[in-house]
């Protein structure tokens, strides 16, 4: 992976070329590590390659290599996806200008973290069903699960893994990740065949489908029982519309064949015995 800039790395960089600095000790790779770069004035060199200051750096942009230049982590096809830093070094997302992870008051990656803890991986084979950045399933891997089952449906965001170090390694075969829809997907996986399940779905708005209470049924049949579920849900439309969509999610899973409690920003269920 090449180096990856944004709005403070690269005030860095000029700041230390305007100082007369030889060097520089910064981040590349989203706070991940810390390397030394060699100072120019007309460019700063790491690891035998020299690259150029760029003539405008944004801010809420990350920028990465493409061999010729340094362009925006970012694509649209039908949608608007960019990898956007935060604070925190690990990045979140966006799709047309909404944030697809929480870093208001928390780390995306240690929320994660919190989250994934919830499911206790280790040892278990877990369906992620919305894989985004693949946080949830970086997290599980540390926690030694021993499969993860990763579902993402669109191909730009599987791009911005390949950019985003925060991301799991693509080479770990404890994970699969398959591009696909899991509302449409979900029928090829065995009944009882999973021992957790983590469902993190875009907003209702968006994919009404992975709130149905056919999805939540085909969720209780390919979970053994008493395994644990994690139901991401925020709080949308609660100020807007008055709408509980935590509780809602919660009655549906019930009536799957779940026991659930309210917990953070969503939803804790286990597959009831029966």
């Amino acid at each position: 992976m090449g180096p990856l800039l944004t709005l403070p790395v690269h005030e860095a960089l000029l700041a230390a070329a305007r100082s007369g600095a030889a060097t520089l000790a910064c981040s590349l790779d989203l706070d991940r590590t810390t390397t030394q770069v060699s100072i120019a004035a007309d460019a700063w060199e790491w690891q035998g390659q020299r690259y150029p200051y760029l003539d405008a750096c944004k801010d809420r942009t990350i920028y990465h290599w493409t061999s010729t230049s340094f362009e925006p982590v970012a694509r649209y096809t039908n949608s608007l996806i960019k990898l956007v830093p935060t604070p925190w070094g690990a990045p979140t997302f966006e799709i047309d200008g909404i944030k697809m992870l929480p870093t208001a008051q928390v780390s995306p990656w240690e929320d994660a973290g919190r989250k994934v803890a919830l499911i206790k991986p280790r040892g278990k084979i877990v369906l992620d069903t919305c894989g985004g950045l693949g946080y949830f399933a970086a997290w599980c891997l540390q926690e030694q699960a021993q499969r993860v089952l990763s579902f993402e449906k669109n191909p730009d965001v599987l791009w911005l893994r390949t950019l985003n170090p925060w991301s799991p390694q693509t080479d770990d075969d404890r994970l699969s990740v398959t591009p696909g829809d899991i509302s449409e997907r979900i029928g090829e996986i065995a009944d009882g065949s999973v021992d957790a399940v983590l469902h993190d779905p875009p907003r209702f708005g968006i994919a009404g489908e992975l709130y149905s209470q056919r999805f939540y049924d085909q969720l209780a049949r390919v979970l053994r029982r008493n395994g644990p579920l994690f139901h991401y849900t925020g709080t949308p439309n609660r100020l807007t519309s008055g709408r509980d969509v935590p509780n809602e999610v919660a009655t549906r899973l019930q009536t799957a064949g779940f026991t659930t409690r309210l917990i953070g920003d969503g939803v804790l269920a286990v597959r009831r015995a029966r």
